[in-house]
């Protein structure tokens, strides 16, 4: 799942996109309004941590102009916890205002939730199976023949990428920029690294192999057997 974290204090942001990329979470960070506003516009997030007082534009009007034509899960946070700050936060159009100091557990519990609920509206899915590969994308499970599979923070990331775009093939560029970071060097051999340990996880042991590399292009998640079936 891919977050935006807008935050101008940079021990707070390292702080919490640290802590959310060991959750299997693939965070941008922004340090300012208008960076903020322009990755929010420029991607699709799944939700966005947005702060209030931000330098450029503050968080309020970072929201405003977002509404005009995204309806991204906003979770803003604030220094200022009175009852008319968070009237305006929601207002504005947030889905949900915690106020600073925040525990961590509460912030990704709150993150959960916004997913969740996108997830009930039809807008994104919580759960994907392909086959018997079964995908929970809020606890992190993952399940195949009904035999938990565990993975890493990055393997997880990884399937969920591919899973979300099955059928479709995915580049290493594209899986580089979405797993890792978006200045990625894409001749770097650490997707073909990862892609080689997950295959190993959800596939090897599997007579139906999911996992397929498509040679000059990239891989793709998907059953070829049901396909070439049909």
């Amino acid at each position: 799942m891919r977050l935006l974290l807008v935050e101008d204090e940079e021990k707070t942001s390292s702080y919490i996109s640290r802590a959310l990329s060991e959750l299997s979470f693939s965070v941008d960070v922004a340090h300012d309004g208008i960076e903020g506003l322009y990755l929010a516009l420029q991607y699709d997030y799944d939700a966005i941590v947005l702060d209030v007082m931000l330098p450029g534009q503050d968080g309020y009007s970072v929201l405003e102009k977002l509404r005009a034509s995204k309806q991204t899960p906003v979770l803003m946070l604030s220094a200022r916890s009175s009852v008319d700050e968070r009237v305006r936060g929601l207002r504005c159009g947030a889905d949900d205002y915690l106020p600073k100091p925040f525990s961590l557990i509460e912030l990704v519990a709150r993150i959960q939730a916004l997913i969740r609920r996108r997830g009930s509206d039809n807008t994104d899915p919580t759960h994907i199976s392909i086959d018997d590969l079964h995908i929970d994308l809020i606890s992190r499970k993952v399940s195949r023949n009904n035999e938990r599979i565990d993975l890493t923070a990055k393997e997880f990331a990884l399937l969920s990428l591919l899973a979300r775009h099955q059928g479709e093939i995915l580049s290493k560029l594209m899986i580089a920029e979405q797993v890792w970071d978006m200045n990625f060097d894409s001749d770097a051999n650490v997707v073909e690294v990862a892609i080689k340990r997950l295959r190993n996880k959800i596939d090897t042991p599997y007579t139906v192999k999911l996992l397929h590399t498509v040679r000059g292009m990239g891989y793709v998640l998907e059953n070829r057997t049901a396909a070439n079936a049909s």
